[in-house]
């Protein structure tokens, strides 16, 4: 059955660029926002537009909700006490798309899997020691505990694009910590054409890590990338601390997506930040 309507929870960095690109392919997409200004740059972009604040309590729009596909992009804040109530606030959602939609997207992150000394992929059981890392978890099974929809898993690595050039991060420091370590990260077009590939052959219901399957140490990429940023480059520790490298098995293997990405270092020859 082909998917004609999306739902996208979460219009901000990714949730806006992808809603655009569906527009552009022939979707039927509706966004949410948390501020009443945004609503009207998503219908100029022809984005049908809702005010949805899960911090609020407020009832939820179950127009919102007619939808085939509901792709889930609110982040815990991670610094704040936001986080601890995080799932709380998201089983509202899950309530009201029991029923009315088909299958449930959920973002969440590579940073569930702890700093384990290993390599891991989607057939590896996280364990999480950072507060985000645990709540994420927890929400990707609240999903699971719905049989009412399929639930797809899509866990981005660290992002980078427009307006997140990781390299001001670094630039300029000295003896910086675990320069051996390697690199999990992913690029805005990446995470786009990743779950526009979803919805295109309606692989759903699996776990896909969302990282370039290329991980150079943390030294040799951010050195990279101040150069090509016109920063001056950092100075890491020759060490190996901890770490983990996140591989993508589902998403070569079931999913068939190629990364736009295949080697940074060639990434980072393209005028890209």
């Amino acid at each position: 059955m082909e998917i004609e309507k999306v739902s996208i929870l979460g219009c901000g960095w990714f949730g806006l660029p992808f809603a655009k690109h569906l527009v552009a392919k022939g979707y039927e997409v509706k966004g949410s926002t948390t501020s009443e200004q945004k609503l009207s740059e998503l219908k100029r972009d022809g984005i049908a537009p809702f005010l949805i604040d899960l911090n609020q309590g407020d009832d939820l729009p179950t127009d919102f909700f007619d939808t085939d596909v509901l792709l889930v992009n609110v982040p815990p804040r991670a610094k704040s006490a936001d986080a601890v109530n995080y799932v709380t606030k998201l089983k509202p959602i899950a309530e009201a798309a029991k029923g009315k939609i088909k299958h449930l997207v959920f973002i969440s992150s590579t940073g569930v899997f702890e700093d384990g000394n290993f390599a891991v992929d989607e057939r590896d059981c996280p364990q999480p020691t950072t507060e985000a890392g645990k709540v994420l978890l927890e929400a990707e099974n609240l999903w699971k505990a719905y049989p009412q929809f399929s639930v797809t898993i899509i866990r981005f690595a660290g992002l980078l694009g427009p307006g997140r050039n990781l390299a001001k991060f670094f630039a300029g420091k000295t003896d910086v910590a675990n320069g051996k370590a390697p690199v999990n990260l992913i690029t805005l077009d990446d995470c786009i054409g990743v779950c526009a590939h979803l919805l295109e052959t309606q692989k759903f219901g699996e776990i896909y890590h969302a990282v370039v399957p290329h991980h150079p140490s943390r030294s040799e990429f951010y050195s990279g990338l101040c150069e090509v940023s016109g920063m001056q480059p950092p100075h890491f520790k020759d060490e190996l601390l901890e770490w983990k490298q996140i591989n993508a098995v589902n998403l070569p293997e079931k999913l068939g997506y190629v990364f736009k990405v295949q080697n940074w270092f060639e990434w980072m020859k393209q005028p890209t930040l």
